[in-house]
């Protein structure tokens, strides 16, 4: 069958009485619609008349009012003699249709021409060209069937107005008029689709109506072969595909073959065996449900067919025929992915714990050494980050290969995920075995890789465990991880024993990370605090909290032990919470001159909500924000400079002070003091080492003049002597002095016995008061 050509209309001779009448019936099959469109149209053209008060629009209301009685008349007579129409009847009111059609078509176009023309009220032909531009989208999905008369009929009611918008003149009514030509096309080429649809979906229909009785031709298209057999085992049923699965003559199939025939073909044929061909019509006798898979003989094609049995009621079976080879491999594939590391092709974390778990049960009892290397690789993420996760693939693949050539068929190796790697290595001497595979894999890794040109150094970490009675796959995983962690810790670049003392510690340090979250939520810790003095005034100006635990067992736990598990854990920006509240509040309770410094974590410098946190305490506690001093260290500046420079900013405009700790202990970069809006610099005390000579003095007193010519006060810890603060306050760039010569971190109660000590005097103004511990403290 031909569809329509490009005008939209198909070639009548091609088409069947049939399709020809529904195409036609499609045209009267919109009541609905036409009668909502002609009240619509009528009332868009009485507001227009409203609108312009214009004799000839009125006309035109009257005109489009009559041209719709005639259309909605035609559609309501056709309804009612549409059953018993012939042939020739349809097409009279075909051309009845066509006819209503140009007579309304021309009612709209003079309306919409005169009202663009007759009038300038823009309003009204806002009213006329949407409402048209309507009528005409919608007579593109109702006039599908004779897609010829809808443009006819598109052109006669949109035209006019294209042409009235054009002859007004102006630049926004000639747009306009382009516009909507472009628009009428558009519309004319969406009915001509609409058309080939709906006769592509009709001829479709007859197709389909014609094949639906032909058994035959659904049966061979299926994609299972299938044959059916009687009871007494002859064939009554077979498809193609079975015949062209099996490499069946058609031949035998016409003489009335039985199964016995059937099968016996099928082994003549190659595509099953013998024993194959017996089991197969031993379960066609049988009539009984199942499925069977057979392989096949010839090797190189290696099918592999499912073969399914169903009995019939009155005798016989239907075998239904499938071949499964893809799905086998597909089903191998996801198996071996499962199972094994889909980049490097080594087993990967899963068969290697299963694998183990077999080994080590095979050895029990028996007088076997065994030993598993737990490998990491050290400045792989470099690589990484500079020659990006393609070159980083490679990588472990060539890793993967250094390491299959150092094994024995015997051992066992797998990647265990990221750049980690395992090695079970069976049946060894002593130790000495497998200190010595640990230390050519350690020397083996670490020569240089070629990956994409580009020439890659990596180094190797080796946790060894041995294998001991009874111990089970996740000890000994286990204890070879933590052999790895302890020969990191040591430098990296080499092998450690796992030792029953590194459990104790990794033990020790799980309760003391569990008696950490206890003693959080019970608000076991205690602030202590350390005055900083300053050197001209001779009083207490800040005090640095620091936190202290009394832990009931360990005694008091240093915050240098506190900290970095606490953010391991995830804990240290809640305890940071804890301390700059109970700082605030405590701070409250001194003289209004002192301030209170709280050190940030880069953790918890860095959280999204650190704003919040300082407002809420300075509104909890009362503080006013100038007596807050956030100190942070350089590795908070390091990270997400725009962004830190953007939380400093804010703090700084809440009249927070910000403080560089420890300044001299990182990069010390001086575009920090420039970059960032600090207030304080605190100079550590490794600047005070050797500070008699004059190379540390100088430096010390360069970084102090440099800063307070930035404007910022400067301070510097680990004040001990008196012969020290003598030589950093000599040229008066350094304002603030803190460390044991005034006092050490002291608890609550004693720093407010300091503090009122402090400002319940004033020393003369002409002595730089070197305040020892025994006027402070």
């Amino acid at each position: 069958m031909q569809l329509a050509s490009q005008s939209g209309e198909a070639d009548q001779r091609q088409i069947s009485p049939k399709i020809s009448a529904a195409l036609i019936d499609s045209l009267f099959d919109t009541q609905g619609p036409v009668h909502v469109g002609i009240f619509f149209l009528a009332v868009a053209a009485s507001l227009t008349a409203l609108r312009t008060d214009e004799n000839l629009i009125w006309a035109c209301v009257g005109l489009l009012l009559m041209a719709g009685a005639i259309r909605a008349f035609d559609l309501q007579r056709y309804q009612a003699r549409k059953a018993s129409l012939t042939a020739e009847e349809a097409e009279r009111w075909k051309k009845r249709y066509q006819i209503g059609a140009m007579i309304q078509a021309a009612a709209i176009g003079i309306w919409g021409a005169v009202t663009m023309l007759s009038s300038d009220d823009a309003v009204a032909h806002m009213i006329c060209l949407s409402v048209i531009t309507g009528v005409v989208s919608g007579g593109a999905g109702r006039a599908y069937g004779r897609q010829w008369i809808f443009q006819l009929q598109a052109a006669i009611a949109f035209g006019p107005t294209v042409i009235a918008l054009a002859l007004r003149g102006t630049p926004y009514y000639l747009a306009m008029s382009i516009i909507t030509a472009a628009f009428l096309v558009v519309v004319m080429q969406m009915s001509a689709n609409l058309h080939r649809i709906f006769l592509r979906a009709l001829l479709a229909r007859e197709r389909e109506a014609a094949l639906a009785g032909q058994f035959d031709t659904a049966l061979n298209n299926m994609p299972h072969g299938l044959c059916m057999f009687r009871g007494d085992g002859e064939l009554a049923v077979m498809n193609h595909r079975f015949c062209e699965m099996m490499d069946l003559s058609e031949d035998l199939v016409q003489r009335g073959a039985n199964a016995a025939d059937i099968i016996a073909g099928c082994v003549s044929a190659g595509s099953i065996s013998a024993a194959s061909g017996q089991m197969i019509l031993a379960e066609i006798e049988n009539s009984q449900a199942r499925d069977i898979v057979t392989a096949d003989p010839d090797l190189t094609r290696n099918r592999s067919l499912s073969w399914t049995f169903q009995p019939m009621a009155g005798g016989g079976a239907v075998v239904l025929l499938e071949d499964i080879t893809e799905r086998r491999t597909s089903e191998a594939k996801i198996s071996h992915l499962a199972r094994y590391d889909e980049l490097t092709d080594l087993p990967n974390r899963v068969n290697f714990r299963d694998e183990i778990g077999h080994l080590l049960s095979a050895q029990q009892g028996a007088e076997q050494l065994s030993a598993l290397l737990f490998i990491d690789l050290d400045q792989f993420k470099q690589v990484n980050d500079t020659l990006g996760h393609p070159c980083g693939d490679q990588l472990l693949c060539a890793v993967a290969g250094r390491l299959r050539e150092m094994l024995r068929p015997e051992d066992f190796v797998a990647r265990f995920g990221g750049d980690e790697f395992v090695v079970f290595q069976q049946n060894i001497h002593s130790p000495d075995d497998a200190a010595g595979l640990a230390r050519r894999i350690v020397d083996r890794l670490s020569e240089r890789y070629k990956i994409d040109n580009h020439l890659v150094e990596i180094g190797a970490s080796v946790g060894i465990a041995m294998t001991s009675h009874g111990v089970s796959a996740d000890t000994l995983l286990k204890n070879a991880d933590m052999a790895l962690y302890r020969a990191k810790a040591d430098g990296r670049g080499t092998f450690c024993f796992f030792r029953e003392e590194m459990a104790q510690v990794v033990e020790s340090r799980r309760i003391l990370e569990l008696d950490l979250r206890k003693a959080l939520a019970n608000e076991e810790f205690e602030l202590f605090f350390q005055p900083l003095v300053n050197l001209k005034s001779g009083r207490i100006s800040t005090c640095e909290a620091l936190l202290r635990w009394n832990h009931p067992v360990r005694g008091t736990v240093s915050p240098t032990d506190i900290i970095p598990i606490a953010e391991d854990m995830g804990l240290i920006v809640d305890l940071g919470r804890w301390i700059l509240r109970k700082a605030c509040m405590e701070c409250m309770k001194w003289p209004e001159g002192v301030s209170v410094a709280v050190n940030f974590s880069p953790q918890q410098f860095h959280q999204r909500d650190v704003l919040s946190e300082v407002r809420y305490a300075l509104e909890v506690s009362g503080l006013p924000a100038n007596r807050l001093e956030i100190e942070i260290t350089e590795s908070s500046l390091l990270r997400n400079t725009q962004l830190t420079h953007d939380v400093l900013s804010q703090l700084h405009s809440l009249g927070v002070r910000i403080s560089l700790d420890d300044f001299g202990t990182g990069y010390s970069s001086l575009s920090y003091l420039h970059n960032f809006p600090l207030q304080k610099v605190k100079i550590d005390r490794s600047f005070l080492e050797g500070i008699d000579s004059d190379r540390p003095l100088t430096l010390l007193r360069g970084v102090a003049r440099l800063s307070a010519d930035l404007g910022m006060s400067v301070a510097v810890e680990g004040i001990e002597t008196n012969e020290q603060l003598e030589l950093i306050s000599a040229d008066g760039a350094v304002t603030e002095a803190q460390g044991y010569l005034f006092s050490p971190p002291v608890p609550a109660v004693r720093v407010r016995q300091l503090l009122n000590a402090s400002h319940g005097r004033r020393p003369p103004d002409d002595q730089i008061v070197a305040v020892s511990s025994r006027s402070i403290a």
